[in-house]
């Protein structure tokens, strides 16, 4: 009970210090209050002495509203500083934002110019497809789509009123084209089929050029001109192909038989190879000859090289084609365009 009572005096000891401690400090805050307000409160009297004789001008205040007042000039300053650097910032993104759009415009106006370019393209691919097909016997409007008529058709691309400018309208264009460009492959596919079709009517017949690598040149075209040795007026019955030296390799046209090898005064060393559909091809003056006569040769295989035997000024191939017994400007038979080189 003692040590209980003993306790509870100091409990009662440390509530009271406690009490006193806190109203102490309360007082002392009330008090350290009016002590600034009443600081603030204090008179001050500002007076403006000029340098010239003029009155003195001076006002009255108290230090809460001079301080109020620095606080105030000082933010309105830094809000004009802050303000001033946001407006440098955005001016130097507004700069940077109009000179993108610039590069943009440009760059649209280089895609239009493009776009462009790609239609007349496609107009001109349009005619020569349309002509193709036409040529082959086939008919465009059964090769394309059903929907062709009202997307796919390039004719609607290019006869269309325009109802739409700008963005839109290169986009219309551009959907219709490449509408119009999936449209386009089945008939392309179909002349890829035919053109498979025919590749054993192609190798059949004399259509390549006779020296390996395309080389050459000719000397001497097919037709009337007169003999290089004896100036005699007569018919070139074939074409002359020079490569200024022996040696190159000369290639069998088409597909056929070696029917003949021999050696004639005038065409030295010849080769003629007997192809379909009546057609005989036949090569001369050669400096070596790689056949036998009936042996099979395939298009592009060699059958000898270029030489200078028999009636020749230089090294040349003679070479000829007869379709029976006529015989034919091989010109209109291989890809060349002729030159009149001598």
């Amino acid at each position: 009970m003692a040590k209980s009572r003993h306790y509870k005096r100091i409990e009662k000891k440390a509530i009271a210090s406690l009490k006193s401690l806190i109203q102490k400090g309360f007082e002392a805050v009330v008090i350290g209050i009016k002590k600034v307000f009443k600081v603030c409160d204090s008179k001050l009297t500002i007076m403006v002495v000029p340098h010239s004789k003029g009155s003195v001008i001076n006002f009255q205040t108290n230090v809460f509203a001079l301080v109020f007042g620095i606080l105030l000039i000082i933010g309105i300053v830094s809000a004009f500083v802050y303000f001033k650097r946001q407006d440098s910032g955005i001016r130097s993104e507004l700069s940077k934002a109009t000179k993108e759009n610039r590069e943009l415009l440009a760059s649209f106006d280089e895609l239009r110019d493009e776009n462009n370019n790609v239609l007349q393209s496609a107009k001109r691919f349009k005619s020569s497809l349309t002509q193709t097909l036409s040529l082959l016997g086939l008919n465009q409007t059964k090769n394309v789509n059903k929907n062709s008529s009202s997307d796919s058709d390039l004719n609607s691309l290019f006869e269309t009123e325009e109802t739409v400018t700008g963005l839109a309208k290169d986009v219309s264009d551009m959907k219709q084209l490449s509408s119009f460009l999936e449209s386009s492959i089945q008939p392309i596919e179909q002349i890829g089929k035919m053109l498979e079709s025919q590749e054993t009517l192609f190798t059949d017949i004399p259509n390549i050029w006779p020296v390996k690598g395309g080389i050459g040149h000719i000397s001497q075209q097919f037709g009337q001109t007169t003999h290089p040795i004896t100036g005699v007026w007569y018919i070139h019955k074939g074409l002359d192909i020079s490569t200024y030296r022996s040696g190159d390799p000369i290639l069998a046209t088409a597909n056929g038989q070696v029917v003949t090898v021999a050696y004639d005064s005038g065409f030295g060393n010849y080769v003629i190879i007997k192809h379909k559909h009546g057609m005989y091809t036949r090569y001369c003056h050669m400096a070596s000859v790689k056949v036998k006569k009936g042996q099979f040769v395939s298009q592009r295989d060699v059958i000898g090289t270029i030489g200078n035997t028999g009636i020749s000024t230089g090294p040349h191939l003679h070479y000829e084609i007869h379709i029976g017994s006529d015989v034919v400007d091989p010109a209109k038979y291989v890809n060349i365009k002729l030159t009149n080189k001598k």
